[in-house]
């Protein structure tokens, strides 16, 4: 007789996770003379997210060639972060509040093309739904304050945020979800192949999604809040790069 052979777990699909390109002078704790060393940083909510949900998150340095990764991630995750250039959809800056890092703009516009071309999923997150609607021709509204609850912990949920029917995210969530609220750009127009699908109380867009492709973006942090391990949106990801 044969051995059976053991059975091997299933496979997890590979979701890509960039970071931010910050110096040692920037990195409390680090000696003084690593003060021009460069380094990627990479806030660990959104990896540990993506492997609870069932997936393997891939750290993607800033110096690799983004075109590197299509067609070798299984999936795509765009994080938050600083402000996206405004130049990028045509206007001066307005605010200062979070300076603009071109080269993680352009890196990730980069990212998104190689997700596009390949119909690899992609998930972005608060500044990740910001640069997905702008890479595609939209615009932001470049201060709305009352946005930035940073006046309470990470996790708080300050606002509501209602679904449209029959889309990606009411399918998740329902009708309404209490939401934590970090950011303080919103979208202004909403470009052509995207619909919203999730609003605010004062009418701001929440959430996004692609006509076609399996793109879907959210202005909250879910992976801050305290349901992130069973949150659906991680789920959507893993399962649609798994497909």
């Amino acid at each position: 007789m044969s051995a059976v052979e053991p059975r091997r777990p299933p496979r997890r699909p590979l979701i890509g996770l960039p970071g931010r390109r910050k110096f040692g002078r920037q990195v409390e704790g680090l000696p003084s003379n690593f003060g021009d060393v460069s380094m990627d940083l990479y806030v660990s909510a959104y990896a540990a997210a993506v492997f609870e949900a069932g997936g393997l998150p891939v750290h993607l340095p800033v110096d690799v060639d983004p075109g590197e990764y299509a067609g070798r991630l299984d999936g795509v995750l765009l994080p938050g972060g600083t402000d996206v250039d405004p130049a990028l959809y045509g206007e001066a800056a307005l605010t200062d509040m979070y300076p603009p890092e071109r080269e993680r703009d352009d890196y990730e516009a980069a990212l998104l093309d190689g997700a596009i071309a390949t119909a690899t999923p992609v998930l972005g997150i608060c500044r990740g739904l910001q640069l997905i609607n702008v890479h595609l021709g939209g615009s932001l509204h470049q201060h709305i304050p009352e946005h930035a609850r940073y006046d309470v912990g990470p996790a708080a949920e300050t606002h509501d945020v209602t679904f449209v029917p029959d889309s990606v995210l009411g399918a998740m969530y329902g009708e309404r979800l209490a939401v934590n609220s970090l950011h303080h750009q919103t979208v202004k127009a909403l470009a052509d192949g995207l619909h919203a699908t999730a609003t605010s109380p004062d009418g701001e867009v929440e959430g996004i999604e692609h006509a076609t492709l399996p793109i879907v973006a959210v202005q909250w942090h879910p992976e801050m809040m305290t349901g992130r391990s069973s949150d659906p949106l991680f789920a959507w990801l893993v399962a649609a790069a798994t497909r």
